[in-house]
């Protein structure tokens, strides 16, 4: 689960991808999903003009969520009926593979700073989720996205997309071994388990993953 800015928990951690920067932006354009711009001023006014218009904006910023001490890497997402206001997203943070192993199933997995350089192969831990249209916020009152619950689906959705590109092989289902209450801000319906995959570019062959072997195989749970 990770923390928003506000300190509250936000989406739960739903699957992980194990390649490069280079491999995880070419997977994610073969689905027809666009980067997420840099949360800044001119791209956080921009999104707010079309979320209120309702008119498409393909790249749009996302909320800074954090997971590993940091805010996300890198985010995608696709609109849903060109509507900025319904979308299936994804952030992911990127996790060095060997500290990933050592600590995979225990607290100090999600207690790790440590951000490994843009070129190496590393666990990209992702969060997905759907955006249903507009929500305001209980504490602050602000407009923001409704998010479906069922956050199981969504991550069954993009892995089941990803297998059907062929662009990640290897898959795999694990327990993430941490499950914590989540307080009344969204509620999210997960079944605590994180889908696992290698990157595959050019069909060259899947990378042999680094973790240990749990759950059940060949399959997006």
């Amino acid at each position: 689960m990770k923390l928003r800015t506000d300190g509250l928990p936000g989406d739960p951690v739903n699957l992980a991808l194990i390649g490069t920067l280079p491999q995880l932006r070419t997977a994610f354009a073969a689905l027809g999903w666009s980067e997420a711009d840099r949360l800044s001023v001119a791209s956080s006014w921009r999104m707010t003009r079309a979320f209120v218009f309702n008119s498409p904006y393909p790249t749009a910023p996302f909320s800074t969520l954090y997971l590993f001490g940091r805010g996300q890497d890198i985010g995608f997402q696709k609109a849903i009926d060109n509507s900025p206001r319904k979308r299936h997203h994804i952030r992911f943070w990127a996790l060095n593979l060997t500290r990933a192993q050592d600590a995979w199933g225990a607290a100090g997995f999600w207690l790790n700073t440590d951000r490994p350089p843009d070129n190496e192969h590393v666990l990209w831990v992702g969060a997905g989720t759907r955006d249903t249209g507009l929500s305001l916020t209980r504490l602050t009152f602000q407009i923001t996205h409704a998010t479906d619950s069922d956050t199981n689906a969504e991550r069954d959705y993009i892995i089941a997309e990803l297998m059907k590109n062929r662009v990640i092989e290897a898959v795999k289902v694990v327990q993430s071994g941490q499950r914590l209450p989540a307080e009344r801000v969204n509620h999210y319906t997960t079944d605590g388990e994180v889908t696992l995959a290698s990157l595959v570019v050019n069909d060259a062959g899947a990378f042999e993953t680094c973790l240990p072997a749990k759950g059940k195989q060949g399959g997006s749970g």
